[in-house]
């Protein structure tokens, strides 16, 4: 099996100065290509498939995965040739935990070689980018209106200080602004919300089970609308967030499907995997089964 390492060199945390102090070893064992900007990891990830490697980890957090993921998109046949892991090195590690992949790097290093593969749905969103029809993948998670707004408020200084916790903040800053209207078109339905967010998987943001009823294997995605998002409601969530890492049922309506459209009034952004991917409208949809990736 050819493995291939793409990581960030600059990226901090305790766990990352551990990995570079593991690279030695590492490197006799897989080729390292390493990110020196934004975009690199998609490019190299790209690269690597063509270059014949069986096995592409991405060395980071959720936002090196999605780069990671989209350049095997964009090689022909990636994913047909190619497999994802993940090493988590980063902040929330989202995708890292739906997997059950340990978050200390030994026991997750151990799970990449061993090699145990399992194919899951792959889900994509279709959007405008400059005039240009463009197409992204994303692994675990998508938010459109707040949640989006909040990753775009993210001081990145105070994350590497304080970690999740940077993310908390910011959303209470994004909640004191004026919140754009989401259209939500989902078989023949229509809903409406302040904030709208996808599941692939149940986790969000950490251990928080926003999405019950979502499945890895399903071919659905669960799309869990707030009609309205406030202080008000906010604290209304806080106790079953604390007590059971859930939402109280009340807040939301849930729809599942395999197919639909977002669109904003004014137009809203949108992110994948924790980040910033663009503005509405969007079109969501699943492929069965295509991403190959590796589990303990």
């Amino acid at each position: 099996m050819r493995t291939c390492v793409i990581f960030n060199p600059a990226a901090r945390g305790n766990k990352a100065r551990h990995f570079r102090r593991q690279l030695n070893a590492t490197g006799a064992q897989c080729a390292l290509k390493a990110t020196a900007a934004p975009g690199d990891a998609r490019r190299l990830a790209a690269e690597a498939v063509g270059e014949g490697f069986d096995l592409i980890i991405a060395a980071g957090g959720d936002g090196t995965v999605n780069e990671v993921l989209n350049g095997i998109g964009d090689a022909p046949d990636g994913f047909a040739r190619a497999r994802l892991g993940v090493l988590p090195l980063g902040t929330v590690n989202v995708f890292a935990r739906e997997l059950k992949i340990p978050l200390r790097i030994e026991p997750a290093w151990d799970v990449l070689q061993r090699g145990r593969e399992m194919r899951i749905d792959l889900p994509q969103v279709e959007f405008l980018a400059d005039g240009t029809r463009r197409k992204q993948y994303f692994a675990q998670l998508a938010g459109a209106g707040m949640d989006a707004r909040a990753i775009e408020l993210v001081d990145w200084e105070h994350k590497k200080k304080i970690g999740p916790l940077a993310y908390l903040i910011a959303g209470l800053k994004a909640l004191r602004e004026q919140k754009s209207k989401i259209i939500v078109r989902a078989g023949g339905r229509e809903f409406a919300g302040e904030l709208v967010l996808i599941g692939n998987g149940h986790l969000y943001g950490g251990p928080l089970g926003i999405f019950p009823a979502a499945d890895l294997l399903d071919g659905l995605l669960e799309i869990c609308v707030f009609p309205r998002v406030s202080w008000r409601i906010f604290l209304r969530c806080l106790p079953d967030f604390i007590a059971r890492q859930r939402l109280p049922e009340s807040v939301v309506q849930r729809v599942r499907a395999a197919a639909f459209e977002l669109d904003g009034e004014p137009a809203a952004a949108f992110e994948l995997d924790g980040e910033w991917a663009g503005h509405l409208p969007a079109t969501f949809s699943v492929e069965p089964e295509k991403l190959r990736v590796i589990v303990p």
